[in-house]
């Protein structure tokens, strides 16, 4: 890799932003971060904020060690013929563009130039990202470990292969506006009940958090029946919920007769299930249709 320790942001839109915002907030110095934005109202906005400096595509390939390249899909030629022959022999190159494949990228960079694709999503800004990697054209497995070590601090980090990302895109990569929509309507639920705007809100999204909390150290792609035993009956309620499948812990909350029965009915009566199979399928083909653009 370059020598340089200076990570470009080719593309601080929101996702390039909140990863920027991730790196600065796990130690970068804004000196180590240099942007690329052609919005004008943007690049004032980022120098303001985090004392990043904004130049051209091509000024910040000629500064970095490592490039991200988080422009949108349909940009992502442009870009690329722009700062491609800027791009110094053995500088790391990092694509986080959904749909956009790693030969597309390293078909517009010199032969042999290190290109690793990334999936991530935009609860960087939390350092709680979901991100998955895989090796392009050129990339060792040194290259994917640089990458990985730079989003770590900012969240999760999985290894994939190229085949699944656009199945990683549909699913995590999409997922937070899948959960924010769900949100939404449960608040407007509330105030439909008759809440307050504030109340309901708050309700809603510590209930999410709770929930998220009680998932985060459970196996969801395990068999449900596997972990009946672990942990349940435990006095300390969330330490046994922990170790649960997503479907024991819906299972714990939905009593006989109760009320959520009949709200789950509700949403079963609804076809949420399939719809929500629906959606991941359709951002699934949608990144395809970008990679094939």
């Amino acid at each position: 890799m370059a020598g340089s320790s200076v990570v470009a942001i080719v593309g601080a839109g929101r996702l390039g932003g909140a990863l920027m915002s991730g790196l600065l907030r796990a130690g970068r110095t804004p000196s180590e971060v240099v942007a690329a934005e052609r919005d004008p109202g943007r690049a004032a906005e980022i120098t303001r904020q985090y004392g990043v400096e904004v130049v051209d595509p091509a000024a910040a390939a000629a500064k970095a060690g490592v490039i991200v390249l988080a422009t949108k899909p349909q940009d992502m030629g442009a870009v690329l013929a722009q700062l491609g022959p800027h791009v110094a022999p053995g500088t790391l190159v990092v694509s986080v563009a959904a749909g956009i494949t790693s030969a597309f990228v390293a078909e517009r960079l010199a032969p042999g130039t290190p290109v690793v694709r990334v999936m991530t999503n935009t609860p960087l800004l939390v350092g709680e990202a979901m991100s998955a990697v895989c090796a392009g054209p050129g990339a060792g497995d040194e290259h994917v470990a640089a990458v990985e070590e730079m989003l770590r601090p900012v969240g999760r980090v999985v290894r994939v292969t190229e085949a699944q990302l656009d199945a990683v895109t549909a699913l995590s990569g999409s997922g937070p506006a899948y959960f924010f929509y769900l949100i939404e309507a449960m608040i407007e639920g509330g105030v439909l009940l008759g809440l307050p705007r504030a109340l309901a809100a708050e309700l809603v999204v510590q209930t999410a958090a709770g929930s998220a909390r009680m998932l985060a150290g459970s196996d969801p792609g395990s068999d449900p029946g596997s972990s009946a035993d672990s942990g349940s009956g435990s006095p300390d309620g969330a330490g046994g919920a922990a170790a649960e499948h997503p479907s024991l812990l819906r299972e714990a909350v939905t009593s006989p007769g109760g009320t959520t029965v009949a709200a789950l009915r509700q949403l079963d009566r609804g076809g949420v299930r399939a719809a929500v199979l629906d959606a991941v399928e359709a951002a699934w083909a949608r990144s395809r249709e970008l990679g094939a653009s």
